[in-house]
């Protein structure tokens, strides 16, 4: 506790590798807060130094911590291809209102293996006329990945937007199914 009597938020994070690549992992007492794709040196300094300010607490490496073990044991599992669903507390502390709401719906509805469109997604949740501003949840989604925003797409078959990539996309739905492994 803080000299206030407050729990000092407790932010910790590791790099991992996995088939797309370094994803770094960040944690809090409430669960995986964010999960950031390319992490090399650079990618990782941004984001750690946006999770404290955002947070308002210095986030420390702690790769064999208990708050993130069971996240990278599923991360593992998810890119070795013996794991579907992601059964890990999440901490929605970075994201809120509609974004969250699709965010939400996305995680509990769309399942490994299948695909949504940006205007589906938004009738589900009630604003069947939301395409664009779905698009822009899945571009703010702070836990990719665990939350599948790869797994939405454009209505007439196109692949969409991606803020890991395409390639990254192409990589998570050939991984799961819904596209044939790339060739090379």
């Amino acid at each position: 506790m803080d000299s206030h009597g407050q729990y000092e938020q407790q932010v910790v994070w590791a790099v991992v590798d996995s088939g797309i690549g370094p994803l770094l992992l960040a944690a809090t007492r409430d669960g995986l807060v964010n999960v950031v794709f390319h992490a090399t040196d650079a990618v990782r300094d941004r984001a750690l130094k946006g999770l404290a300010s955002r947070l308002g607490a210095e986030p420390v490496e702690a790769p064999d911590s208990p708050l993130l073990a069971e996240a990278i044991r599923q991360v593992d599992e998810y890119f070795a291809g013996s794991r579907r669903d992601f059964e890990l507390p999440l901490d929605w502390s970075l994201i809120s209102g509609f974004n969250r709401q699709v965010l939400r719906e996305l995680a509990a509805g769309v399942p490994y293996g299948a695909v949504v469109g940006y205007g589906d997604l938004a009738g589900r949740v009630g604003q069947p006329g939301a395409a664009q501003a779905v698009g822009a949840a899945m571009g703010s989604n702070p836990l990719p990945v665990v939350v599948p925003c790869h797994r939405v797409v454009e209505s007439d078959g196109g692949i969409g937007g991606f803020g890991g990539g395409l390639e990254t996309k192409r990589k998570l739905l050939a991984l799961e199914g819904v596209l044939p492994e790339p060739l090379f």
